[in-house]
């Protein structure tokens, strides 16, 4: 491991105003629920806009999981002022509904009534409904339910290689981050119907494991055993392509059993290779590209490099209002940073295969005393592992402080070594704390709880008028934008279909 001083060197040796101009944005998904904790099975209101076109609000995999979208911010205090007047503006166009303040889905309906996302009539809008439709097929409706916050982050000056060394340092030690900030250590037992599990009763239909940091991060998550398979190399950005490339264009016997279209030409997914298209690869990290109208993200990536990097392993803090706190917003910068400024040797796939177990056993089994992960050739204790990452981004914390003016950087520093030596402290122990002496141990009670109070928090603060003039023309212009694009769409799908997958496509 390196030492402060080590790190304090590097990070001095940055050229000037890379550390001033570093940038983030976040990406929050929250399912609409009805009062009650169900699903709300409503379609998208009209008073939020298009979801195919709006740039702020869209939706996820279903058309009741509404995907809430900040534009890039030079702070984090920007960055949450503008999700926070978002929220409002959404809180005040749902009537009554929630947006769920867990990552961990509510109370599910049987599959067949989950509503998969509606975009219009256009190939594009086609195309993103019919890949969902894919992702029901392939993983079940129930696993697409799942929400978390994604955060977006980039540093002016950096090259696609020094990207690649940075998320191969964060897939090291993104550990840290499921341990710190894991909160869905439980889940309502509907998630779990006709699926095997190795839960235990918490609750009224309440299901979890005692010591569980994020459920959603393990194997009864957000996982897919095809995808396993993948042998992904960060090495490079050409290693990493034509993996994809592969996984993009290689037949998988189990999809091509789904087929494309049914008897009744109905689509069914979008392809039968491993994966439909680029998102549907799953990871806890991914190098980005703003991609043009109708480009593949592969493509931008070969021809353009990487522009920033995407964090995928946050769960929703339900003790947040806007699922993520400013604190947690700062210690993903230090960690970000971190992995940049450390060494990072080439990975290998011993070490992928290591990694994905340490990623379960923290998600599952993270706040057992004595718990011990894969490092090199041996083991070591989590919180000894833990407590010497804490130790290098020490000087990182000092650093932003003298920039921003204050203590913010350091407090989420002191608030992690705390967490790290009482495992108490951590949002998933808080979780299952409040859930038994409050609730009675219902992932519903407590859940529907802090969705209620984040609400009625948000919609008691300020609303600045411009925000809301903003939002309500942004809205207007994207349903007006969408019907531009249906009308002007005059190729059939099914060709649209074709030229869009075409391996060509994603080569520079």
């Amino acid at each position: 491991m390196l030492s402060q001083r080590r790190i304090a060197d590097r990070l001095h040796a940055l050229p000037h105003g890379r550390l001033q101009g570093m940038l983030r944005g976040i990406e929050k998904e929250s399912l609409r629920t009805r009062p009650d904790g169900s699903l709300a099975l409503t379609p998208h209101p009209p008073a939020l806009g298009s979801a195919l076109t709006h740039p702020h609000i869209t939706t996820d995999f279903s058309e009741s999981q509404l995907e809430l979208i900040t534009g890039v911010h030079g702070s984090v205090e920007s960055c949450l002022e503008e999700l926070g007047q978002i929220h409002q503006h959404v809180y005040r166009s749902i009537g009554d509904e929630l947006l769920w303040a867990g990552s961990m889905p509510c109370d599910l309906p049987p599959d067949a009534s989950i509503p998969i996302a509606n975009y219009g009539n256009s190939n594009i809008g086609r195309a993103k409904a019919v890949y969902r439709i894919g992702l029901s097929h392939r993983y079940g409706k129930r696993m697409q339910t799942i929400s978390g916050i994604h955060y977006n982050w980039s540093m002016p000056g950096l090259g696609t290689d020094e990207y690649f060394a940075l998320i191969r340092n964060f897939r090291r030690h993104s550990f840290l981050l499921l341990y710190l900030f894991g909160a869905s250590p439980a889940l309502g037992s509907s998630f779990m119907t006709g699926r095997a599990h190795g839960l235990t009763p918490v609750g009224p239909d309440t299901l979890g494991m005692p010591q569980a940091t994020s459920l959603r991060m393990g194997r009864l998550g957000y996982q897919s055993d095809a995808q396993s398979a993948l042998a992904v190399s960060y090495n490079s950005l050409e290693h990493y392509a034509a993996t994809l490339q592969e996984a993009l264009t290689r037949q998988y016997p189990a999809y091509e059993a789904i087929g494309v279209v049914d008897r009744e030409g109905n689509y069914r997914q979008l392809a039968t290779t491993l994966l439909q298209i680029e998102n549907e690869f799953y990871g806890t990290i991914r190098p980005k590209r703003v991609i043009r109208p109708a480009e593949r993200p592969l493509h931008a990536l070969r021809e353009r490099g990487v522009e920033y990097v995407e964090v995928r392993c946050l769960d929703l803090d339900p003790f947040e209002p806007l699922g993520i706190g400013p604190g947690t917003a700062r210690f993903v910068d230090l960690f970000l940073l971190h992995s940049l400024l450390a060494d990072s040797p080439a990975d290998s796939p011993q070490e992928t295969e290591a990694l994905s177990r340490n990623q379960d056993l923290v998600a599952t089994r993270g706040r057992e005393p004595g718990l011990r992960l894969e490092r090199g050739d041996g083991e070591i204790a989590l919180t000894d592992w833990a407590a010497s990452l804490l130790d290098e981004i020490e000087p990182i914390a000092h650093a932003l402080d003298t920039i921003e003016g204050g203590l913010g950087y350091r407090d989420c520093l002191r608030r992690a070594r705390s967490a790290v030596s009482d495992a108490a402290l951590l949002p998933s122990a808080r979780v299952l704390e409040t859930m038994r002496r409050n609730f009675g141990g219902s992932h519903r009670g407590f859940v529907g709880a802090q969705s209620t109070k984040a609400k009625h928090q948000l919609l008691e603060m300020p609303w600045p008028a411009d925000s809301q003039a903003k939002l309500g023309q942004m809205a207007a212009v994207s349903l007006q934008e969408q019907a531009r694009i249906e009308a002007q769409d005059l190729t059939d799908f099914e060709t649209y279909r074709r030229a869009y997958l075409a391996p060509e496509r994603l080569q520079p």
